[in-house]
């Protein structure tokens, strides 16, 4: 179908996206490490409960950690071997996570579902919470729960922006497995019951473009090359026309997002009945030797993935799980993969924002840029006091979206992002 151009919307920031470094690496497939951690924290909600003791021999693709509720998915091992511990571990956030240590014995044993033909409905959304899918490209929501919304929705949209800098995995499965994701997109939509499907992709990706054009039930649309233009909200306003209001979700205006990775995911699940536990993810910045797009069993070490891309140039200035805007700095290599790690980025002094805040100069510049069209710097200003209910009452705190734009626009390098999270946890602490 011929692409189309999206809406304008309000805001967003133009970093440098400096994709030139990894984005002509085609994707690679990761070694088999000595041995995996597997945190039991995989998705937004609670983490899923421990299924396996220690001493305990597992396959491939076998259950370990069974989901906690309806917002927690379950946790698969990546590898067949025994498990040698299971323990408490300060996890990438610097929050405190339970981890499953398994060591590797070099078997290639599979513990797969039986692959779906000609899935109903009800068996698709069965099979994606079966298999442990939760959204690839942000908090790693249960798939599973936007498979089957309260309300009636008619279209789905395939988010493939991949605007965070940096970042080029979606853009190398989209060029590497249009067609499985496409066809993962068919059985998502499917399970929704919805026949229009749209995906978005930013106008510097011409050839996925070019590549998603000859499906005819795949409308593309052309996203202007801005940062967060792949935020929900945004994807949603500039592909359809539609807002989704304060407190709403997407599913109250008839719409579901989904990750162009999350529904690849879809696709080996349903057709090969494999469990998500390995994924795309880019290796980038200037401080490390090869970059490259790598396919990684989940809980392989940040030391070995690094040391596979050649190690370090020179000794980063920051390392970050993630993309730059919304990623998580690591204090170490000392850190495991999560079904959501999009990205390990080793950053020179001059890509890192490493600067030292300076006192407000009262711009504005931080409102300008606000996608949700927020007062960011008075949450900045009245959570520095220790006054949270008024920064979440003048910030309109509730509404962030956490995009970071606020912060790389601020002149003073004011930690605005920090600032929201600490006010964002306080009033949910209260509650």
């Amino acid at each position: 179908m011929k692409a189309v151009k999206g809406k304008f919307y309000f805001g967003g920031v133009h970093p440098r996206d400096n994709k030139n470094l990894s984005k002509a690496a085609a994707s690679e497939i990761m070694p088999e490490t000595e041995s995996v951690a597997i945190s039991t924290q995989q998705s937004l909600g609670r983490p899923a409960i421990c299924a396996v003791t220690e001493g305990q021999t597992v396959n491939e693709g076998e259950l370990i950690a069974r989901g906690d509720g309806p917002v927690s998915s379950d946790v698969f091992s990546s590898v067949c071997g025994t498990v040698t511990e299971i323990k408490e571990m300060t996890g990438a956030n610097g929050a405190t996570e339970t981890f499953i240590l398994i060591k590797s014995d070099g078997r290639n044993d599979k513990t797969y579902l039986q692959p779906l033909s000609d899935p109903s409905p009800e068996d698709i959304k069965e099979r994606i919470k079966q298999c442990g899918i939760v959204g690839l490209g942000g908090a790693g929501f249960p798939s599973s729960v936007k498979a089957a919304p309260g309300t009636p929705v008619d279209t789905l949209i395939l988010n493939g922006a991949e605007c965070e800098p940096y970042l080029t995995c979606d853009y190398r499965l989209m060029l590497e497995k249009t067609d499985e994701i496409v066809r993962g997109a068919r059985y998502t939509a499917k399970a929704l019951g919805v026949k229009n499907i749209i995906i978005g992709i930013e106008a510097n990706k011409p050839d996925c473009i070019a590549a998603f054009e000859p499906y005819d039930d795949i409308k593309v649309v052309i996203l202007k090359k801005m940062y967060p233009m792949g935020g929900e909200k945004q994807l949603i306003y500039v592909t359809t026309g539609r807002k989704v209001g304060l407190g709403k979700l997407p599913a109250d205006i008839g719409v579901v997002v989904q990750n162009v990775a999350t529904v690849f995911a879809v696709c080996e699940a349903v057709e090969l009945g494999k469990p998500l536990y390995e994924r795309i993810i880019t290796v980038s910045g200037k401080a490390v030797k090869v970059p490259k797009n790598l396919w990684v069993k989940l809980g392989t070490p940040i030391s070995e993935i690094v040391n596979f891309c050649g190690g370090e140039n020179f000794a980063p200035k920051k390392v970050v799980q993630g993309g730059p805007m919304t990623g998580v700095a690591l204090a170490s290599y000392d850190a495991y993969t999560h079904k959501t790690t999009s990205g390990i980025l080793l950053l020179s002094e001059d890509e890192a924002a490493a600067d030292e805040p300076t006192p407000c100069l009262n711009c504005g510049k931080c409102a300008d840029v606000c996608p949700m069209r927020l007062m960011p710097m008075n949450t900045a200003f009245y959570s520095a006091a220790g006054d949270f209910e008024a920064a979440a009452k003048y910030g309109n705190t509730a509404a962030c979206i956490e995009c970071g734009a606020c912060e790389y626009i601020c002149p003073a390098k004011r930690p605005l992002i920090q600032a929201i999270r600490k006010t964002k946890a306080y009033i949910r602490n209260k509650k």
